[in-house]
Parts: structure tokens; C-alpha cells; sequence
């Protein structure tokens, strides 16, 4: 069986806008998109066409979108299929990071394809696009226990400790991202999943 590959063109990060939500567990995937870009020395810079900030990264020779949504979480696939069409990127191309609920606080996953899991962000997604087919990094938040509980729940603070273990997870997820630009998903699957 051939090596999993995917020429990630399109990485975005999920989470809501303005300071009352940017540091909620729901902000998780626009974290992991700011530090990307950060470590690039690359900004964020608004645009309307494409309802969200974007930003430009070469990781290793690939240049690669990232883009915030600016349409509240709900709604986070009319960015996403707005600059995939203009650019003509495939959805097998876009890598999704967002908050997992179902993953320790401090653990990061890499998956390929999939449900939406009850992620209104992916819901969005996967209708805009009309397929599943698309990349996720899942940056585990933790669960609070009840399904009840969840909405109120990522859209808190984490405490200090889990703060730090996402951000842990997150610079797990960075140190992976030159293997994910060369094509090499499988050895970057590998080595964040060892962690």
C-alpha cells in the first residue's frame, strides 16, 4: 500500500473573533495558526473577500494559506471554500485545526478525512465543501465530562495548567509541519503521535 500524501496548500485555523473569545478552548485552532505564522515571521492581515485574516508561509520550498475565519465558528466554511475556489485548492489540500473535546488537554492528532463530531466549525466545512474529505489537526482540549456542559465549556478559559499542556501540544504539532509541507504525512502521523 503506497505512503498516505497530501500537498497541503490550505491550513486553517477554527476559533471565533474579537477578545471575548481568544482565549476560550474553542480558539484552539486560531492559536495553533497564529504561532505558525509567528514562527514564520508572517502577520495575519484582514481580507473581506475571503471573510477572514490570511497570512502566506514557504515551509521547506511549499507555499502554503493560512486563514482565520472571521464568521463566527458556525459559519467558518464560507472562508474556507471562498479562498479554496479562488486559489484552486482541493479539499484533500486543506489541513483544519481545531479544539477536540475527545482528546486530552496536551495531546495533538493528526487525521485525515472523517465525521464532524459534532464540531459546528467541521459541520461547516464539510457542507460548504460538500465532501470530508479534507485534513484535521485536533488539538485536545479535554472533555467536561457531560455533553451538556460542552458548549459553556469551550467557550471558557482553560485553567493555567491545561493552557499550558495545549500549548505544549501545539508546539508538538509546529515541530511536524516541514514534514507535513515535504508530503510526508505518514512520518509526521508518526512522530506526533509518539508523543
Amino acid at each position: 500500500m503506497p505512503a498516505l500524501s497530501f500537498d497541503i496548500k490550505l491550513i486553517v485555523g477554527l476559533g471565533n473573533p474579537g477578545p471575548k473569545y481568544s482565549e476560550t478552548r474553542h480558539n484552539a485552532g486560531f492559536w495553533f495558526v497564529d504561532d505558525l505564522a509567528s514562527q514564520y515571521r508572517e502577520r495575519f492581515l484582514p481580507e473581506k473577500k475571503f471573510h477572514g485574516e490570511v497570512a502566506r508561509i514557504n515551509i521547506e520550498g511549499s507555499d502554503i494559506w493560512l486563514l482565520k475565519p472571521e464568521t463566527y465558528m458556525n459559519r467558518s466554511g464560507l472562508a474556507v471554500v471562498s479562498l479554496a475556489s479562488f486559489y484552486k485548492i482541493p479539499p484533500e489540500s486543506i489541513l483544519v485545526a481545531h479544539d477536540e473535546i475527545d482528546l486530552k488537554a496536551g495531546t495533538a492528532r493528526l487525521k485525515c478525512g472523517g465525521g464532524h463530531g459534532g464540531h459546528n466549525g467541521l459541520r461547516d466545512i464539510v457542507s460548504h465543501l460538500g465532501t470530508k474529505d479534507f485534513q484535521r489537526l485536533r488539538i485536545g482540549v479535554d472533555h467536561p465530562g457531560s455533553k451538556d456542559l460542552v458548549v459553556d465549556y469551550v467557550l471558557r478559559r482553560p485553567d493555567q495548567k491545561d493552557r499550558q499542556a495545549i500549548e505544549e501540544s501545539i508546539n508538538d504539532a509546529l515541530r511536524v509541519m516541514p514534514k507535513i509541507a515535504a508530503g510526508e504525512w505518514e512520518k509526521a502521523v508518526h512522530q506526533l503521535h509518539s508523543r
